[in-house]
C-alpha cells in the first residue's frame, strides 16, 4: 500500500469551513478514483494545521491521482484558507496494524 501524506496550514477561522468542503467535496471525489482506499484528516485547532492521509493501493494509483489533477483539483478548494504552501509527502506502508 501507498501513503501520500498532503500537510496544510490553514487559518485558524476557516477551520470548520475546510473541513465541510473535505468531508463533503474532497472524500467523495477522492472515492472515485482508481486506488484509492481511505483517507483520514487530522488536524490541530490551535495551530491551523491540517495532515491528510490518504491510503492508495499502489504508488502508481497515487500518481495517476496527479497526473489526471486529481489531486491538485483538491488543493485549489482550500487556495482562500492556506497560510503557507502545502507540503506532499509520500511513503510505502511497510508495516500496519489493523487491530481495533
Amino acid at each position: 500500500m501507498f501513503i501520500r501524506m498532503t500537510i496544510m496550514e490553514l487559518r485558524t477561522e476557516s477551520i470548520d469551513a475546510a473541513v465541510g468542503i473535505f468531508k463533503d467535496s474532497v472524500l467523495p471525489a477522492a472515492r472515485a478514483q482508481k486506488g484509492f482506499r481511505k483517507e483520514h484528516l487530522l488536524i490541530d485547532r490551535q495551530t491551523g494545521k491540517f495532515v491528510c492521509v490518504t491510503f492508495w493501493r499502489t504508488r502508481e494509483d497515487a500518481s495517476t491521482s496527479e497526473e489526471n489533477r486529481f489531486y491538485q483539483e483538491q488543493l485549489i478548494k482550500f487556495m482562500d484558507f492556506f497560510t503557507a504552501p502545502p507540503i506532499k509527502e509520500d511513503y510505502e506502508l511497510i508495516v500496519a496494524d489493523e487491530n481495533p
